[in-house]
């Protein structure tokens, strides 16, 4: 494993050398020589260290689905989109899900939580960048009995596959959502996923439409309700969106100690909501996350902007400027999304995972004498950050990450393929 020394680097204000070995920060010291330090040594002069992003809820795919379907209410764009995937084959899915990392790497994100197709394509792809991330199987029966026991099937032998060629990455069950998987499906991915030991990612209350249809269909359960009446929800289980949600869904997430992403500029964009609940979750026990949900709805995958986005949008429906502190959102890009996904990640301290952003303040963005944090998520966009470490690797160094001119021509291919594939 590489073994790395940030030289002179700024870290809370003070300046300090960061040693880095076997992907942990190893230690941190007082800034003052190399002498007898291994490794690659980085001078980081001028440069400010932060915990790189946690990107909880994404398709990473769909990076190359970005703008293909806008305009359009939830449930149609899931028409649009279901349609155009019924084409996607595995090289597909590994050239997009490259670009996806590439794109993540150069916006500071060195986790992400991907629910997708062809997992083990998407496990290759990050492998490859150096980036981690979380893959699951996606269970999405649409209450076909005959999907149902594929699925089961399927599951069983990724999970099987996956085993030992995993590397950085880590494997989980997806459920796709309640009103996609049969209760039989939702029941079997849960006892299949805590069996293993594995994470549970689902999308929950996206929009008040799938809360009512849900009450309709199950007795007036909402989703919350429905699935903690199933015995699902637990601290496990990642819930994307959580965004309709009563007083008592609150407390029932709670209770059940459920990670909730929040993925503001993709409910914005599908008018799905804004008004996230992430104080009434976080007072009642839940795990506040922060996601971008996938480009073909959210359009990047840049966590920074989503960060910003989240701050004012809280601030404004609360009318309230004190209501989401910069210190609580970016704990919310970061570490608290390191919980969710099970890795020790997101802060800058000896013994944690060595995913780090470094920072370039040369800029106008950087010159007010305001906090930093202030000037980094209000001010700055996401090229300040001119170097990044995920899990002790150097990734990106001055804005440069190996092999991107090719991930780029690969994407292009790819789309030709499928527009080809679509059009015949």
């Amino acid at each position: 494993m590489e073994k790395l020394f940030l030289r002179n680097i700024t870290l809370d204000g003070r300046q300090v050398d960061i040693e880095i070995a076997d992907g942990i920060i190893r230690r941190i010291r007082p800034a003052g020589g190399s002498g007898g330090v291994e490794g690659q040594i980085i001078d980081c002069t001028g440069k400010t260290a932060m915990p790189g992003f946690v990107n909880a809820h994404t398709h990473a795919a769909m990076s190359l689905l970005r703008g293909v379907g806008e305009d359009m209410v939830l449930q149609d764009w899931l028409d649009h989109i279901w349609a155009i995937e019924a084409h996607l084959d595995r090289p597909f899915v590994h050239d997009a899900t490259k670009v996806a990392a590439l794109e993540m790497i150069k916006t500071g994100t060195t986790c992400f939580n991907d629910m997708y197709w062809h997992s083990r394509m998407a496990i290759q792809a990050a492998e490859e960048t150096g980036i981690r991330g979380l893959f699951s199987y996606t269970c999405l029966d649409n209450f076909d009995p005959e999907v149902t026991a594929r699925q089961k099937n399927e599951c069983q032998t990724m999970f099987e596959a996956v085993q030992g060629n995993l590397g950085r990455q880590k494997f989980a069950v997806s459920i796709h959502s309640v009103y996609t998987v049969s209760e039989e499906l939702i029941l079997w991915a849960t006892e299949f996923a805590r069996r293993h030991g594995l994470r549970i990612h689902i999308h929950i209350a996206e929009t008040r439409r799938e809360v009512e249809e849900c009450q309709a269909t199950h007795g007036g359960l909402s989703p919350v309700e429905y699935l903690d009446s199933l015995g699902v929800l637990g601290p496990d289980v990642i819930a994307a969106h959580s965004l309709w949600l009563s007083e008592r869904d609150v407390e029932i997430l709670g209770q059940r100690s459920v990670s909730c992403v929040h993925n503001i500029n993709s409910n914005l964009k599908l008018a799905s909501g804004y008004k996230f609940l992430w104080k009434e979750l976080r007072d009642a026990g839940a795990n506040v996350c922060l996601g971008t949900d996938g480009c073909a709805s959210s359009n990047n995958l840049d966590m920074l902007e989503a960060m910003k986005t989240a701050a004012i949008v809280e601030k404004a429906w609360r009318s309230d400027p004190t209501a989401l502190p910069l210190k609580e959102l970016l704990d919310i890009a970061t570490v608290n999304g390191g919980k969710a996904l099970g890795l020790k990640t997101g802060r800058i301290e000896e013994g944690w995972d060595a995913d780090i952003q470094i920072i370039d303040t040369d800029s106008t963005f950087f010159l007010s004498p305001a906090p930093f944090l202030a000037n980094y998520i209000y001010s700055a966009h996401s090229d300040c950050i001119s170097s990044l470490i995920c899990g002790g690797r150097l990734v990106m160094k001055d804005r440069k990450v190996c092999g991107e001119e090719e991930i780029l021509s690969c994407g292009r291919k790819a789309i030709e393929r499928i527009e080809s594939i679509r059009n015949t």
